[in-house]
């Protein structure tokens, strides 16, 4: 039982991190029906930006709190992180807005690869350690441990997605975001600028990721420049699996890929008699994905994107 527990509490954390990122691929999906693959490059360019700040902090000033330090460095990593998102919508998928949809995904993949190239070459490509600045005195749980944190990845995690429903049901923005999405030439009709909304839907979805990487960083305590790659691919997983297009469903999409991740990883050696261990937990994700796809291909919530005139 107390495994179960541990695992579950692992499955949320982790579940917390692919919703935040998931939430990106859903809301650009939602708006101009684009698979933004270089979203995962967001993450690491985040998490990298993070770790530089926080070394040079560590340097110049090392008497500073642990958590002050990761604050600073991941209010600037969102900002560096906001301005490289919309660099790419405007460079990158804007010209190619009225394109074939092909066009636009091998762009996206282009730009994931050339990311990853730049950030291998500005930060070199070894392993770097992400600094530990939060106490790392575990608490029990019912017989499980939990760490500053994760507790406080869950914290922030359940507060970005707070800030963002509100954001999204309760602004003059989230109105202008929902009736981008109905149909974009109508609202341009009644005042609103499509260009803009999607620009600030970029925009928000970096701050989500980096939030994310950081959160990821600090979780597992190392960065490197391919780090975005595969939780990009599993958040992108999770959309599909609650629902592509669906805020709520990729919230429910991301921390029930990460609970089946980890109470899989946890039992994988026990189903397969041994034959498999836990470094193959990263297969849940795609079988998920396969039987999701087979069986409910609109997702657990559906599918919510308007027909457009």
């Amino acid at each position: 039982m107390e495994i179960l527990l541990q695992q579950i509490i692992n499955g949320l954390v982790l579940g917390s991190m692919y919703a935040l990122v998931a939430l990106g691929y859903t809301m650009v999906y939602g708006i101009i029906s684009l698979i933004n693959f270089a979203h995962g490059e967001v993450l690491m360019i985040g998490a990298l930006t993070s770790w530089a700040i926080i070394v040079g902090m560590q340097e110049a000033m090392p008497g500073l709190p642990g958590w002050l330090m990761l604050l600073v460095s991941t209010l600037i990593a969102c900002v560096v992180a906001a301005a490289l998102n919309y660099t790419i919508e405007k460079v990158a998928y804007r010209p190619l807005r009225d394109s074939p949809r092909l066009a636009p995904l091998i762009t996206a993949i282009g730009m994931s690869i050339l990311l990853q190239t730049l950030a291998m070459i500005i930060f070199k490509p070894n392993y770097k350690p992400y600094p530990t600045l939060l106490p790392p005195t575990p608490f029990q749980v019912g017989g499980a441990v939990i760490t500053s944190t994760q507790i406080m990845i869950l914290g922030l995690t359940a507060i970005c997605l707070a800030v963002l429903m509100y954001l999204v049901n309760y602004t003059k923005l989230g109105r202008a975001m929902r009736a981008t999405s109905e149909n974009p030439r109508v609202a341009a009709l009644m005042g609103v600028r499509p260009d803009t909304v999607i620009s600030a839907t970029f925009v928000i979805g970096a701050v989500l990721a980096t939030i994310a990487g950081v959160m990821y960083a600090s979780n597992y305590g190392t960065v490197q420049h391919t780090m975005g790659f595969l939780p990009g691919l599993k958040a992108f997983t999770a959309a599909v699996f609650g629902g592509i297009g669906n805020l709520a469903g990729a919230v429910v999409g991301g921390i029930l890929l990460g609970l089946i991740e980890a109470i899989g990883s946890g039992y994988i050696g026990v189903l397969t008699g041994g034959v498999l261990g836990s470094h193959y937990s990263d297969i849940f994700a795609f079988i998920v994905l396969i039987g999701m796809l087979t069986l409910r291909p609109s997702g657990l919530l559906g599918e919510r994107v308007a027909d457009r005139a």
